[in-house]
C-alpha cells in the first residue's frame, strides 16, 4: 500500500520565478521552468547540496553541508493575498519575495503536511520540506516598491508564507499547467504537543 495518498486538490500554477543573480532577492518571471535534480535551471538557490544557514542552527554548525530541501520557494495565491491585505496593500506581486512559484487552489496551503507531493501533469514532482517561516530579508525589496510597508512584511506574513520544497523528478513547470497534492497517509503523531518542548 502507497504510503502517499492522491488527492483531490489540483492546483494551477499562475506564476513561476527564478532568482538568476547572487545577492538579489527579487525573482524575474519565467513562463516555464526545468525542474532538474538540483532545481530550477539558473536559480541562485538551486544546487542539489547547501551551506546550512541560520534556520538549523539546533541541528548543524553553520555553513555545514547539507542536501539542498530549500530549491522551490512556493506559496498559494490565497496566503499571498491574505499578507497583501495584513499590510494595506492591494496586491503584493510574488518576485518581490523571491519566489519561485504560485499556485491556485490549495487552501491553506502554507500548511500542507511536511513530506507532501506536488506532482505536475509533466511528471515533474516536489516534495514539501517545511512551512517557510518569513523572514526580513524581503522587507528591503517590499520597501522599494511600496515605501512605507516594508517592515510590515514578517508580521503579516506569519502563516502564509508558503512553503520551500525540492526536487524528486525531474520535469518541466509551465504557467497554465496543474499540480495534484498527494499528502502522506499517515496519522498526527500523538506526542506532538510534548516533542515541542524545549529539551532541558
Amino acid at each position: 500500500m502507497s504510503i502517499l495518498k492522491p488527492t483531490g486538490y489540483l492546483a494551477e500554477i499562475v506564476w513561476l520565478g527564478r532568482v538568476g543573480v547572487a545577492g538579489t532577492l527579487a525573482s524575474q518571471p519565467e513562463t516555464s521552468l526545468f525542474a532538474s535534480f538540483a532545481g530550477a535551471e539558473g536559480e541562485v538557490h538551486g544546487g542539489v547540496t547547501r551551506a546550512s544557514c541560520g534556520r538549523v542552527l539546533p541541528q548543524y554548525p553553520r555553513g555545514t553541508l547539507l542536501r539542498n530541501t530549500r530549491q522551490f520557494s512556493v506559496i498559494g495565491i490565497e496566503d499571498l493575498q491574505a499578507i497583501a491585505d495584513r499590510m494595506g496593500l492591494p496586491t503584493l506581486a510574488p518576485h518581490l519575495l523571491g519566489a519561485s512559484m504560485v499556485l491556485r487552489g490549495i487552501p491553506d496551503f502554507s500548511h500542507i503536511p511536511p513530506g507532501s507531493r506536488l506532482q505536475a501533469t509533466s511528471g515533474a514532482t516536489l516534495v514539501v520540506d517545511l512551512e517557510n517561516r518569513p523572514c526580513v530579508l524581503p522587507a528591503k525589496v517590499i520597501e522599494a516598491a511600496h515605501p512605507g510597508h516594508g517592515a510590515r512584511f514578517k508580521t503579516a506574513a506569519q502563516g502564509r508564507r508558503g512553503v520551500v520544497a525540492w526536487v524528486e523528478r525531474e520535469g518541466v513547470l509551465t504557467v497554465g499547467d496543474t499540480m495534484r497534492l498527494h499528502i502522506p497517509d499517515q496519522p498526527v503523531w500523538a506526542h506532538l504537543a510534548e516533542a515541542r518542548r524545549t529539551p532541558e
